[in-house]
């Protein structure tokens, strides 16, 4: 049984946000064009969601863009919701990470119960993962490893991603490659 997860397509991620990158906004718009055409291809679609209270080091007034970033999708604030283009609903559950610790992965995520997404998967018998959203070389490279770990057949749809760094995503994609993980199409990313 195959499911969607969409990953932190939140205004931060996207233009204008606190955390933006490049051609964000535009994925998150041809994520919701194709779960309008592809929805019944999927049991279950979920998102994840970057969702800070304090998370520590994470947070930094000056970033290095690597481990330690700008604040960004700050529960109860505009750049922690979903893009407005987003059309959630079609999204079953949302598994929120990241509140006093910095989280990557949409497996270190739990659902509003608590339920954390490899059992909430499991729950519902899905053996099979296809991954988009924001960003390729960093949630989306996490959440697709993690998967793969974690035994599922594990697919990233990279037309419905968009990296950071073209350097650091086709790190990403060398990584995922040698995990396993099938990637099929190109990711949006910033030329630098």
């Amino acid at each position: 049984m195959r499911a969607l997860i969409v990953v932190d397509a939140q205004n931060d991620f996207c233009e204008g946000g606190s955390l933006a990158v490049t051609g964000g906004s535009a994925v998150v718009a041809a994520v919701s064009a194709y779960l309008a055409a592809q929805e019944a291809s999927y049991a279950h679609v979920v998102a994840s969601r970057d969702y800070h209270i304090d998370p520590g080091d994470h947070f930094s007034d000056h970033p290095d863009f690597a481990r330690s970033w700008p604040p960004h999708c700050v529960v109860g604030t505009a750049g922690a919701e979903f893009h407005p283009d987003l059309d959630t609903s079609r999204i079953e559950a949302v598994f929120s990470k990241g509140a006093h610790a910095a989280a990557y992965s949409a497996f270190e995520s739990t659902d509003d119960a608590g339920t954390p997404l490899a059992d909430w998967l499991r729950e519902r018998d899905v053996d099979a993962l296809d991954v988009v959203g924001i960003a390729t070389d960093y949630c989306v490279r996490a959440t697709a490893l993690d998967a793969a770990r974690a035994g599922f057949a594990t697919q990233v749809l990279l037309g419905l991603t968009a990296g950071v760094d073209p350097v650091t995503t086709q790190e990403a994609l060398d990584e995922l490659r040698a995990a396993g993980v099938s990637l099929t199409g190109t990711p949006v990313a910033a030329d630098r």
